[in-house]
């Protein structure tokens, strides 16, 4: 079988290539990728090259597929999971596979370690090690671009899962975020911020009773607030708050005062920012949790800490690198019965945008860029359709499906894009 993907052979240098891929064994799957959500990691991925973590030191003459955040069908089943899997099934896949013996050690992750397999491709062959860690995970509901948001979906829900509380008189932790509580959100309108509000609205099983989202950045706090709305909050029981803490005196005194005077059982951090990790120590309630969720690009990034709150306040600090594989099948299962991650969506393109994007990621604005692998596409923000549809009409139709969504990314858009935009091979 024959692929075409983005391949990693060095610091900045991604290049899209046609190869065959080897014959499945018997305990391999071959599998069609139908979408890609680009994220920041790879970004990271592509500037570090054999400085990060998870790429192999040899990628210069053993190239690998970049793309982590994917999904498809499965092609071709080897014997060994037959019983387990059939062609045809839909599928996303937990990056994170914990597995010891693979190229870079337990760090291993299609998309970083991995010459065939990742989500910037066309076909990729599944290796054994993500069927025996139970990283390959079945998807149900409608579509496909909700099933490679699954993995972004689950970071946001394992930082809530890993927030921790204190059993007063012994050392016993309670996990996740406080039933009833009050929450913070900071910096929390970007792509991962607007899923950690969708989250925590549409959970079933806890959620605070108070919800506080910061920015900076009115326009896109007014963005967050069509999309998730003030009333369909309080229909769920939670008091949600939009606040620009830029138009404020005082920012942590007025939070706080928003909370009642006193504080906030859980705050989650979602910009690496020294002043916005500070704001968040500063509004924590007695026991209260700080999530630091954004992951810094620099190794000595600090921030100061309040430690006398440590002490005599019980505040403490957590902080979460991605989701687990339970995490992963909880994404699936909510999206299955109707959360839609398309608000995370502002642009949409084909195989041929991903390098380019992939290396200048932080300079490109909006949330998250879905990549389809079978069509060619420049990338393109989803408000460019009305005018891009001016002289196409592809992108004129495109456009009035989404203008039907709420300006937003949908099943609909996405059908309509498989079936009519140039396909590749």
């Amino acid at each position: 079988m024959k692929t075409t993907a983005v391949r990693l052979y060095g610091k900045k240098d991604l290049r899209l290539e046609s190869f065959e891929l080897p014959p499945i064994k018997d305990d391999e799957i071959l599998a069609k990728v139908v979408a890609d959500s680009l994220c920041m990691s790879s970004y990271k991925a592509s500037s570090q090259a054999t400085d990060h973590k998870r790429i192999p030191d040899d990628v210069a003459d053993h190239p690998i597929i970049i793309g982590h955040e994917f999904c498809g069908e499965l092609v071709e089943v080897g014997a060994k999971w037959a019983d387990k899997f059939k062609a045809g099934d839909k599928f996303s896949i937990q990056p994170a596979l914990n597995y010891a013996e693979g190229p870079v050690g337990i760090l291993s992750a299609p998309g970083y370690s991995y010459q065939n397999i990742g989500g910037d491709a066309t076909y990729v062959v599944i290796p054994a090690e993500v069927m025996q860690q139970n990283c390959l995970l079945s998807y149900t509901g409608e579509g496909f671009y909700p099933a490679a948001l699954a993995e972004p979906l689950s970071c946001v829900i394992g930082a809530m899962h890993a927030n921790y509380h204190l059993t007063p008189g012994s050392y016993v932790h309670k996990m996740d975020i406080v039933d009833g509580g009050k929450m913070a959100i900071l910096a929390g309108v970007g792509p991962m911020g607007l899923a950690a509000i969708n989250y925590v609205l549409r959970r079933e099983d806890r959620k605070p009773s108070l919800l506080v989202v910061t920015d900076v950045d009115q326009a896109r706090l007014d963005r967050a607030a069509t999309l998730y709305t003030v009333e369909f909050a309080a229909s769920r029981g939670i008091d949600l708050r939009y606040v620009n803490t830029g138009t404020m005196a005082d920012p942590v005194a007025e939070l706080k005062a928003i909370a009642g005077g006193e504080g906030y059982n859980d705050v989650f951090v979602f910009a690496p920012v020294k002043p916005v990790v500070e704001q968040g120590d500063a509004i924590l309630a007695f026991d209260g949790c700080l999530n630091f969720f954004a992951g810094p690009s620099d190794p000595k990034f600090s921030a100061s800490f309040n430690f006398y709150n440590v002490h005599y306040g019980y505040t403490h600090v957590a902080g979460t690198s991605g989701g687990n594989t339970d995490d992963m099948v909880e994404a699936l299962e909510m999206m299955s019965k109707g959360l839609d991650p398309a608000g995370l969506v502002t642009h949409i393109g084909g195989l041929n945008a991903v390098a380019e994007a992939t290396n200048h990621l932080p300079e490109i604005p909006g949330g998250k860029k879905l990549i389809y692998t079978h069509i060619d596409m420049p990338l393109t923000p989803i408000a460019d359709f009305a005018k891009l549809g001016e002289t196409n009409p592809l992108f004129k139709q495109l456009a009035e499906i989404c203008t039907r969504n709420k300006g937003l990314w949908s099943i609909e858009a996405e059908s309509y894009l498989l079936a009519n935009f140039p396909q590749k091979a």
